[in-house]
């Protein structure tokens, strides 16, 4: 029982991680415009993997994907292809643990082979789970290091008593917390699926051989004494000595032992 709900629980922490993976990829809102110290408010914008936004007062919004591949930064294509390939592992390992599950019987499915498929899905969303939060974090640090250099260019002019430049800041988005949340839950998911897999193989059953020996004392143990003391071996030589001296027509003949 506890192995069946760890499995279940596994797979359904799992499925909720990997929902949570590709809704991130396809958020727009992973940096967004910084407001402060901003005087223009009237237009707000914030990005995505796949597309960049505008916003207006109004509400109109206004988004357009990027019409180029080899124009964007290397770190931005790495994000991309993380998050894509923890998508695809995602998929792929609850695929594998849906056939995997113990409650779900398919013909003559040993418990052997839904322990290999367990093992097999719970790795698949542990590395996911470590693409997913890989990709988020690089971006992360994208927009750390582009907010402090634009930073520095804005207020460093007038420490020199230069005009001060406004620059679009783009901080965190919601999609990075959609992204790291997802990608703990699918992490911590295959995780379990690892657990449950012990639970699953089946016992194996080792028979050990017994040796039995013969103990020191039985072993010299004779029975001269008691057909001594009982005339046992006498009278058996006697009937041996008599039948002897008897043919086969039940006559008794001298035998060598009448001249002795």
């Amino acid at each position: 029982m506890a192995v069946t709900l760890c499995q279940g629980m596994g797979f359904i922490i799992s499925a909720v991680g990997v929902a949570g993976i590709v809704a991130s990829t396809c958020m727009n809102q992973w940096s967004t415009q910084d407001l402060y110290n901003n005087p223009v408010t009237a237009v707000f914008n914030y990005q995505g993997l796949w597309q960049t936004c505008v916003r207006e007062s109004s509400g109109f919004t206004e988004c357009r994907s990027y019409f180029t591949i080899l124009g964007l930064p290397a770190m931005f294509q790495a994000v991309r292809a993380l998050m894509i390939v923890g998508i695809v592992l995602g998929v792929i390992g609850l695929l594998i643990a849906i056939f995997a599950l113990k409650c779900i019987h398919i013909g003559n499915m040993e418990d052997a082979a839904k322990a290999n498929m367990t093992l097999t899905s719970g790795i698949m969303f542990i590395v996911a789970g470590l693409c997913a939060i890989a990709g988020v974090s690089v971006f992360a640090n994208m927009l750390v290091t582009n907010f402090w250099m634009t930073t520095a260019n804005m207020y460093g002019g007038g420490a020199m008593g230069g005009m001060t430049t406004v620059q679009n800041r783009y901080t965190f988005g919601s999609a990075l917390f959609v992204g790291w949340v997802a990608g703990g839950l699918t992490l911590i998911g295959g995780v379990m699926m690892c657990i449950a897999c012990r639970g699953l193989m089946p016992e194996e059953n080792t028979y050990k051989a017994v040796s039995y020996h013969t103990s020191a004392k039985n072993a010299g143990y004779k029975t001269a004494g008691y057909k001594s003391a009982t005339g046992y071996d006498s009278e058996v030589k006697s009937k041996t000595y008599n039948e002897s001296r008897r043919s086969d027509d039940g006559k008794s003949y001298p035998s060598k032992y009448d001249y002795v």
